[in-house]
């Protein structure tokens, strides 16, 4: 009989090493991550002993939820798309359908997100830009027009105006004749993770956990075939989140939603089976693997925790979409190769579903040709690379498992401290995650501009002549006056005195606390009440919800000790300042309905870590109200994020209320997805420097100062 081996461990590995590296010792080689330490090798001495027994479809379902997975039906492909008006996107839905998509996912614009009709004056540049515009139940029945929503499976990312759209959707169902539980499908219903990255809210966190807790009771007790929420990670992953924060703070929501339901009286084994996930996955390739398999297993152990029995109260089911903000606008085409290793990834890391984000999408909203694309990689993955063949292929490798193992103990470990404070509702009010989500996303940041993190295209292997790429444009003027004039004839072809009965039923349930306050918004929509006025006549009780977040300092100006650059900006601005008496000042806003504040929050606070004084804005600000604020803070400049696509409206309006208020002197740029073809028309408006996405926060901060530099008296 041969002689048993030895199994193998670092320390052999680390003395053959030694040969190769000289003088340099192996555990140079190691990575960091985030929070995660990864050694550059593994073996079975790292994996944890449960491993090797895991099997797929049995708890805790690290390796699948079903024992089949993907050998016996492959993942559902699904697009979020939406844009412009009802009737533009039904023709896109029903043409991804015809092509092969199986369930649709709807993008709505910003103005439904927040709760406003098209036609409400603080929304003008947002109708229709940054995905479609709903406004009543007649909008609702065009986007379904000729689609069997019998049939298909219907996503909708909808949280702050979760009662009106929802109402809507199921209003247009019955009117093409098919019942409540009939419909199939998901809803976002995930007001938590909005108070910490998104920003779509509209009421304060309490009342909006009560409008969750009364869908999910409508939909369990009505729509037995439609998950009532879609706890969602995503977000926080486009905000910067780490793995493990995504995963801690995805899961501690999850806690809050379940004993919500079960302090409805609902029982845990009859909701929990239709709770599903949303998931972020970015380019860290094993890590995105590692994060589902460890998320699943977490899960479990919660659920469990919590008092679940049935074995399908304990699977994690997940959609997955590929990371947005590791798109870059410059070079674009190579965004092609990141969404599909992203989408191997999620498949690998046993998605339910998947979107595919299109190569375009950091420029503008995606084209027929690149959605195209993007539905074909999964297409692709399903049908040419044989992935779907086998069971967690990737099950039992040393390094997924030990990195699997890893992100649950950390996670877990991250649970028990928000658990142990409170529980997530009181974090997110205290507003601790949001600001550890703000110092990873400004670390990450600084470690891109360093250079220590490599980005294809941005900061290493830059091309200077890049062909243009055709983009979507949508002519928010136009869609803006459909809208308004649909909502006219709306108003004067309904039963007023119905409509207002049902609404002011509405806000007598939430002023007493009593009823179901989507079953009443139902009536309300059937009344052909609009999407602006069942959220007044909630807003009226509940008001409207205003973030006041402090900004992150410190932590760029950590990662740039001793660097040159930094040093140098940070001294021509302590020679401005010793010039001038203060230092220069600017106001960072965020106007219009876009929420989304990670880089305009990581650019505040590295500027002040230059030495800028650095104003934030508060969010959702019209332009005469970002002037007002920037006369009364009498700054020098104002920064302008824009990823929403409402620039070529907004800019150019808060350029004329400088004016209008005799503050013309102070400075205007604008940073954000911003397409290279609008950049003439905003330097006309006057905007002074565009910075696009990948720009290099230290390039920025320079070219900044050179206008201040340019108005100063020479001594």
């Amino acid at each position: 009989m041969s002689k048993p081996v030895r199994p193998a461990t670092f320390e052999d590995w680390a003395e053959l090493a030694k040969a190769e590296l000289g003088t340099v010792s192996p555990e140079t080689l190691d990575r960091r991550y985030g929070e995660m330490e990864v050694r550059p090798v593994y073996f079975a001495g790292d994996v944890p002993g449960e491993a090797a027994d895991a099997l797929p479809g049995q708890a805790p379902f690290t390796r699948g939820i079903r024992a089949t997975m993907y050998a016996n039906r492959p993942w559902t492909i699904r697009q979020y798309a939406g844009f412009s008006t009802a009737e533009e996107s039904n023709a896109f839905y029903r043409q991804a359908l015809e092509r092969g998509q199986k369930g649709l996912s709807v993008a709505f614009d910003l103005a439904t997100h927040r709760g406003y009709d098209s036609d409400h004056p603080r929304v003008a540049g947002d109708v229709g830009k940054a995905g479609v515009a709903i406004d009543s139940v007649e909008d609702m029945k065009a986007l379904f027009d000729g689609i069997p929503l019998g049939n298909v499976s219907v996503s909708m990312t909808m949280n702050g105006a979760v009662l009106p759209v929802l109402a809507m959707f199921i209003v247009a169902a019955e009117e093409q004749g098919v019942p409540q539980e009939a419909l199939q499908g998901t809803i976002q219903n995930d007001i938590l993770k909005e108070f910490m990255v998104r920003n779509t809210y509209i009421y304060p966190p309490e009342p909006s956990m009560r409008i969750v807790g009364d869908v999910m009771v409508h939909l369990e007790r009505h729509m037995p075939r439609f998950n009532s929420i879609s706890i969602s990670g995503y977000h926080m992953h486009e905000a910067g989140a780490t793995a493990v924060q995504e995963l801690a703070y995805t899961l501690a929501d999850g806690i809050e939603y379940v004993r919500c339901a079960m302090a409805r009286g609902l029982d845990i084994d009859r909701f929990a089976p239709r709770l599903s996930f949303f998931f972020g996955i970015g380019m860290n390739f094993f890590l995105e693997i590692a994060k589902l398999r460890a998320a699943r297993t977490l899960w479990a152990e919660i659920m469990t925790g919590l008092g679940a029995k049935d074995a399908r109260s304990l699977m994690l089911r997940t959609h997955c979409q590929t990371s947005g903000v590791s798109l870059t606008e410059q070079d674009p085409h190579n965004n092609v190769v990141r969404t599909t290793l992203e989408a191997l990834a999620a498949v690998l890391g046993g998605t339910q579903s998947l979107h595919t984000n299109s190569f375009d999408e950091a420029i503008a909203l995606p084209t027929e040709f690149s959605s195209r694309i993007a539905r074909n990689t999964q297409l692709i993955l399903q049908h040419e690379s044989r992935v779907t063949d086998v069971v967690d292929p990737l099950g039992g490798s040393y390094y997924i498992e030990a990195l699997t193992a890893d992100l649950v103990g950390r996670a877990r470990a991250m649970i028990e401290e928000i658990e142990a404070a409170g529980g997530m509702v009181r974090a997110v009010q205290a507003g601790t995650p949001k600001a550890a989500i703000e110092r990873a996303a400004t670390a990450r940041q600084a470690g891109i501009d360093k250079g220590e993190e490599v980005i294809v295209g941005v900061n290493r292997y830059r091309v200077e002549d890049v062909e243009n790429v055709e983009i979507r444009q949508i002519d928010n003027a136009r869609v803006r006056a459909r809208q308004v004039g649909r909502l006219e004839r709306l108003r004067t072809a309904r039963d007023e005195a119905r409509c207002q009965s049902m609404l002011a039923a509405l806000t007598e349930y939430a002023a007493k606390d009593e009823g179901n306050l989507l079953a009443a918004a139902i009536e309300a929509a059937r009344a052909r009440a609009t999407l602006g006025e069942i959220s007044a006549a909630l807003e009226t009780v509940f008001g409207r919800h205003q973030a006041d977040a402090p900004l992150v300092t410190g932590v760029f100006a950590e990662r740039f000790v001793g660097d040159a650059e930094f040093d140098e900006i940070s001294s021509r601005i302590a020679q401005i300042t010793a010039r001038r008496g203060r230092p220069p000042s600017i106001l960072v806003a965020k106007m219009g309905q876009d929420g989304h504040d990670r880089g305009a929050r990581v650019i505040g606070s590295a500027f002040a870590d230059l030495g800028f004084t650095v104003h934030m804005g508060a969010l959702f600000e019209t332009a005469p109200e970002v002037a007002a604020e920037a006369g009364r803070l009498r700054v020098d400049a104002i920064g302008v994020s824009s990823l929403a696509a409402g620039h070529l409206t907004l800019l150019p309006e808060l350029i004329d209320a400088l004016e209008a208020m005799a503050l013309g002197h102070v400075r205007v740029f604008a940073g954000g997805v911003i397409p290279a073809e609008d950049y003439a028309a905003l330097r006309e408006a006057g905007v002074l420097e565009i910075f696009g996405p990948g720009s290099n926060v230290l390039e920025s901060a320079a070219a900044i100062l050179d206008h201040f530099e340019e108005r100063l008296p020479n001594r």
